[in-house]
């Protein structure tokens, strides 16, 4: 099967190349991105606090690498299918944060702690612990432990303080488990729009992290580890201060979901677009409204509409047309562009947009530089 590589691995380097590619594909900025790295990497930096960026925004061991160069401790990663791409590609210091159960992904999680450095993962169950514990002993390795703790969304996590107490015992008892600390991610916090309201609303949700905090403490299980945040409460957290390590993670794209939230506190964002999707007008029969190549399978669908970027009034109202097209409509726009006229979008959620492609063509200005996998073909699942 021909993949995007194929296509147009001729044109890196080419001066303007940008324009030759094939639509829809996902370009990412290569500037713009490592002006994001360095960015969140001098701001935690600035605090004291370890940097461990979310690898599920981008499924790339080329961004980690550079994210770890820039001074990130390590990264996180969402699944056990990512975790073995980016160990394979040489990434060190992964916290897997989703819990690992299912008997098949244990297995891995068990072959993967005897060869990955530093490698953490999250446990909110005490079934779950054994069972880890036990495929570790098969497998003769071990593995450092973050407990979970359930910021009140009921998706993961402990969901008292009692209930993270008997947890880390029982790890403590557990041969091949060493505990390490906590994990405390607010993520339906993280898009509140307004810096006060999402400010008000983290407060209130840290203050119950201390008092679990406090509850381990108290038992003789202070965590050296207190992770968790993201790009919408980065700043807060920060000021805060209970996090001595952030999982921020879209801060290296931005999506229009964090364009449309105030993350600087009403001061310009500290991060730019860096990613988007090219596409082109594919029919232009109506004067206010045009059709171009990107649908459904284009870009995601959970974080309202991709916007314009260039190529068109930045004003056009994008709609959903179908799997393979969408509507660009604005007053006259018709009679603006014409058929194969180059349009870029902002994308609406980028971790899910980012899924429904194979490669990244890197671009600087309008010339394409190199071409990156998304994750590895088959297996960051």
């Amino acid at each position: 099967m021909t993949t995007d590589r194929d296509l147009h691995a001729h044109l890196i380097g080419r001066q303007g190349s940008r324009a030759d590619l094939n639509t829809p594909v996902l370009i990412l900025d290569v500037d713009a991105l490592d002006r994001n790295i360095a960015a969140m990497a001098a701001l935690t930096a600035h605090h004291g606090v370890a940097l461990r960026p979310h690898a599920k925004t981008h499924k790339s061991v080329d961004i980690a690498l550079r994210q770890k160069a820039a001074g990130a401790v390590g990264v996180c990663c969402a699944k056990i299918g990512e975790a073995e791409v980016l160990a394979e590609g040489g990434v060190t210091g992964i916290l897997i944060t989703s819990p690992v159960a299912a008997p098949a992904a244990i297995e891995r999680l068990a072959k993967l702690a005897a060869t990955a450095e530093g490698l953490m993962a999250v446990v909110d169950h005490p079934g779950v612990a054994e069972r880890i514990d036990a495929a570790l002993e098969a497998a003769g390795a071990k593995l450092d432990v973050i407990i979970d703790i359930d910021p009140g969304i009921a998706r993961t996590g402990v969901a008292s303080a009692e209930a993270a107490v008997a947890l880390v015992k029982l790890i403590s008892e557990s041969p091949n488990l060493e505990y390490r600390g906590v994990q405390f991610y607010c993520g339906s916090q993280q898009h509140i729009e307004s810096y006060a309201e999402r400010r008000a609303a983290i407060v209130e949700r840290t203050a119950y992290l201390q008092e679990v905090i406090a509850a381990l403490s108290e038992t003789g299980f202070a965590p050296e580890i207190v992770t968790g945040s993201g790009t919408g409460t980065h700043r807060i957290d920060l000021d805060l201060g209970v996090f001595n390590e952030l999982q921020a993670g879209s801060y290296v794209f931005m999506d229009k979901q964090y364009l449309d939230c105030d993350i600087a506190d009403g001061a310009a964002p500290p991060f730019e677009v860096s990613l988007s999707v090219d596409a082109r007008v594919v029919s232009a029969n109506h004067s206010g409204l045009v059709t171009i190549d990107a649908g459904y399978k284009s870009l995601s669908t959970d974080g309202g509409v991709a916007v314009v970027q260039r190529g068109a009034p930045e004003t056009a109202f994008f709609a959903f047309m179908g799997d393979e097209h969408a509507a660009l409509i604005a007053p006259e726009i018709g009679t603006q562009l014409a058929p194969g006229d180059p349009v870029s979008l902002t994308v609406p959620h980028c971790d899910p947009t980012v899924n429904l492609y194979d490669f990244y063509h890197i671009v600087a200005g309008d010339t394409l530089v190199d071409i990156w996998p998304v994750g590895a073909r088959g297996r960051a699942r």
